[in-house]
């Protein structure tokens, strides 16, 4: 019972030689049966700490070349802390371990070994370091009593099989509701900006330091000193035992979002009961509503007659085409006839063409005595391998038999403007390319 004592003394602010300590506010004894499992990082309970009050907590020691610095620091505020110490360390330090629960402060186990990855490790491999740890921390004290029955996993890293082992022996699972970033590679006074910064965004909560880092020896005092600068107070946890009982709390204080009255939360609202003067009755639909075919109901007595001995129904016949109700000539409501002219485009007047064929036209330009000699399809022959001759031999296409209508026109008026003797004569014809 002497942290017991310690804790009263240190709740009186009575800490003699350190009139500016802070102190330890309160003590908070819980029950880790009805609450196995805190900490607003991982889980959705958390210790009921009222606003500005903080728990402090260590992990990974004893170490004594900086958990009795720690110690000291604490004595000289009389503020007492809970310690979450590694079998292995207690196995190398007892002396270290004896401290602790002579000093008043709650300790706890942090496995064997803190093996990394813990929370892939299955519960062969997981319960050894549970049970070792803890046997070994126990092993370290002088009163196997001085055990609290409350674990942190390492590096937080929680997993279910290892949760449920841990609730079927009534030990209780921490977490931390912020953090200091103490592990890491960083300065002291980042440690101590981490800490406050964490601290003032919620107002209140568990906080998660290391007594075997220096960083953290360095911050601790100036920390300690600007929560009692702006108000802050350190809360002592004890686990509840037969003589002594948890200290009474509502269920919506351990909760991390507790509902309140006064604050709006996201839920359906409740249906308004109404005070109406007179029965309303709503007409009652008819088959013609519901949209039926043939206005049957689907399961009707003649379709229930179709099913199948073994429950399944037949599938009806579908009504297809289905059959459109004819719109009644004396009907209220009648379209109106467009207009004649709606439909008329209006188009533009071109000046007529006049086709003039081929042939007519070489018989225009001929002599009168080869038009009257010559027959007609000679006169043919003769127009269309005239451009062959105006080209000089040259092929125009493939065939060499298409009129260009460039060349008839120059032939049209140099015949023209020549004599009509030179008219008079006949054509002169070549032979073919081919054929030469």
């Amino acid at each position: 019972m002497a942290w017991l004592v310690v804790a009263q003394g240190a709740a009186a602010a009575d800490c003699p030689g350190h009139p500016d300590a802070i102190g330890t506010s309160r003590t908070l004894v819980v029950d880790p049966t009805e609450h196995p499992r805190i900490g607003a990082m991982q889980y959705k309970e958390t210790l009921p700490l009222h606003d500005h009050e903080v728990v402090l907590t260590f992990d990974d020691g004893p170490l004594p070349r900086y958990s009795n610095q720690v110690l000291q620091i604490l004595a000289d505020q009389c503020v007492l802390a809970t310690f979450f110490t590694i079998g292995d360390q207690a196995k190398a330090n007892p002396e270290g371990v004896r401290k602790l629960v002579a000093a008043g402060h709650t300790v706890g186990t942090h496995t064997q070994s803190h093996p990394l990855g813990f929370e892939r490790l299955p519960i062969e491999r997981a319960q050894p370091q549970i049970d070792q740890g803890i046997a070994s921390v126990t092993a370290a004290m002088t009163d196997p009593s001085g055990l609290a029955p409350f674990f942190r996993f390492p590096g937080l890293e929680r997993s279910d099989v290892a949760e449920r082992y841990l609730a079927s022996r009534g030990i209780q699972v921490w977490s931390a509701d912020f953090l200091a970033d103490d592990w890491r590679h960083i300065s002291s006074n980042q440690v101590f900006e981490l800490a406050i910064t964490r601290l003032e965004a919620r107002g209140r909560g568990i906080i998660l330091l290391h007594d075997i880092q220096a960083r953290t020896v360095a911050a601790l005092p100036r920390f300690l000193h600007e929560l009692k600068v702006r108000g802050y107070h350190i809360v002592h946890v004890v686990p509840a035992t037969a003589d002594r009982v948890a200290t009474a709390t509502e269920p919506q204080e351990w909760q991390l979002h507790p509902v309140s009255e006064t604050v709006p939360i996201a839920r359906w609202p409740k249906v308004p009961e109404l005070d109406i003067a007179a029965d309303v009755t709503l007409p009652a639909p008819t088959l013609s509503d519901l949209g039926a075919l043939d206005g049957e109901l689907l399961m009707n007595e003649s379709f229930a007659a179709t099913r199948r001995p073994n429950g399944v129904p037949l599938p009806r016949q579908a009504p297809w085409p289905r059959e459109i109700g004819v719109i009644p000539h004396n009907a209220d409501s009648a379209l109106p006839v467009p207009a004649a002219d709606l439909f008329e485009i209006a188009e533009k007047v071109h000046a007529p063409v006049e086709a003039v064929p081929l042939v007519a036209r070489a018989l225009e330009h001929a002599p009168s005595s080869a038009r009257e000699a010559t027959p007609a399809r000679s006169l043919a022959m003769h127009t269309t391998k005239s451009p062959s001759r105006r080209s000089h031999g040259r092929h125009i296409g493939r065939s060499g038999h298409q009129k260009s209508p460039v060349a008839s026109a120059d032939r049209s008026a140099s015949e023209r403007e020549a004599p009509d003797n030179a008219r008079s004569k006949p054509p002169v014809r070549i032979a073919s390319l081919k054929k030469r």
